[in-house]
């Protein structure tokens, strides 16, 4: 009866633990989880791009690239874990492989509907002037792409946030290893404060990547005012590349 009492008067948060671990456990999950969770999102982006890049070029080409990123977003990330245990152990490497591979699935697509998003006439404009394919690429597609590319990358950053959690099941989770030691001790303030802390970096991951979006693309605005700083960057893009 004594113990009943006990924990049915645990107080949903310890204050006093999160004073003691701040600086400690929780600190250390919370460098873990940003590593496990950039890291996948940065090896994604490098892959994506050029992937992307040439199913937009060769459009025959993304029907399988999507249909084989889309099968390994259906994979379940406990799974891919145990099975990479087997060839990277208990390391980051088994964690951030799954994750930058489901990154793909978002990353491909964004990168394959900015390139198609960028209108006919600027690309007209910048072969008329004596554009190749990759100074076309990379000094007037790339650019105009960005809003878009953008979009994926918030959506596949969030999502990598929550799933790195999951890898607390095998011992390497960040901040998801609260939730396993306050189940284990039926203690609730480490599992309040994981998904505070998680929640929270999703959000200010968001809140960064939409300001750096506005930075590169500062024409980028609501109503008339946009449509016409859009235009106004778009022949800026083509003219800048002429001149050089």
């Amino acid at each position: 009866m004594t113990a009943v009492l006990a924990s049915e008067a645990e107080p949903l948060i310890r204050w006093d633990w999160i004073e003691r671990n701040l600086g400690d456990d929780i600190a250390e999950a919370l460098r873990e989880h940003l590593i496990l969770s950039f890291t996948p999102v940065l090896l994604g982006l490098v892959v994506a791009l050029p992937l992307g890049i040439a199913c937009a070029r060769w459009r025959r080409v993304y029907p399988a690239v999507l249909a084989a990123t889309s099968v390994l977003y259906a994979v379940p990330a406990i799974a891919l874990f145990v099975v990479l245990v087997a060839f990277t152990g208990l390391t980051y490497s088994t964690v951030i492989i799954p994750l930058a591979a489901y990154t793909l699935s978002v990353l491909v697509p964004s990168v394959v509907d900015g390139l198609h998003s960028v209108p006919a006439h600027v690309r007209q404009a910048a072969v008329a002037m004596g554009f190749g394919p990759l100074r076309r690429l990379v000094r007037v597609e790339l650019p105009l792409a960005i809003p878009v590319v953008m979009a994926g990358l918030r959506v596949a950053t969030v999502s990598n946030i929550s799933l790195v959690s999951v890898g607390s099941l095998i011992g390497i989770g960040g901040l998801g290893e609260l939730f396993t030691t306050g189940l284990k001790r039926d203690f609730p303030t480490p599992i309040v404060v994981g998904i505070v802390a998680i929640i929270a970096l999703a959000l200010v991951s968001d809140m960064l990547l939409l300001l750096i979006q506005r930075l590169l693309t500062p024409w980028e605005r609501a109503g008339s005012g946009g449509r016409k700083a859009r235009r106004a960057q778009e022949k800026t893009l083509v003219t800048a590349g002429g001149e050089r």
